[in-house]
């Protein structure tokens, strides 16, 4: 269920960040050990993270990702193997929250990316998703929540 998307303005955000370029098939093998990793190297320099952790998608084909495992932090991180200082700047974005599964992203992305386009707004390519509530509040995927930020063309 994809709950009314807005129209609003994102904030700054310090993040921390893993970048990856990796075939499509392999983000579930991917994406755990990446955000272990990333979440050890800010503990590591004792860092807190300041919000829900994210992915940050530059572009998108059928075959490859091109993205960034994020979690925003209280101040800048030292870079640490592949975990480099990065930030989310300030944007305009159509938001909404996405509650289920995340076999059912993509088609939240698409009903977003129309009521963009309904609305009479143009989307640019990147966007990102921040993970609310997932799979480690338990094994009903009915109950995760996922935040959808398109940026759009002002």
């Amino acid at each position: 269920m994809l709950d009314e998307p807005k129209i609003l303005q994102s904030r700054r955000v310090l993040t921390a960040g893993i970048h990856l370029k990796i075939a499509k098939d392999q983000i579930q093998t991917m994406m755990g050990p990446g955000v272990q990793e990333l979440f050890a190297a800010i503990a590591a320099q004792g860092v807190a993270p300041s919000g829900a952790w994210f992915t940050r998608h530059f572009a998108i084909t059928p075959t490859q990702w091109d993205f960034e495992i994020s979690v925003p932090v209280e101040r800048r991180i030292e870079p640490m193997g592949r975990v480099v200082p990065s930030e989310l700047g300030e944007r305009t974005v159509a938001r909404a929250i996405y509650r289920g599964p995340y076999e059912g992203l993509a088609a939240a992305w698409g009903k977003l990316d129309a009521w963009i386009r309904a609305e009479g707004h143009e989307r640019c390519e990147d966007l990102w998703e921040c993970y609310l509530c997932g799979p480690e509040s338990g094994l009903d995927s009915s109950a995760y929540a996922t935040e959808l930020n398109r940026p759009i063309v002002v």
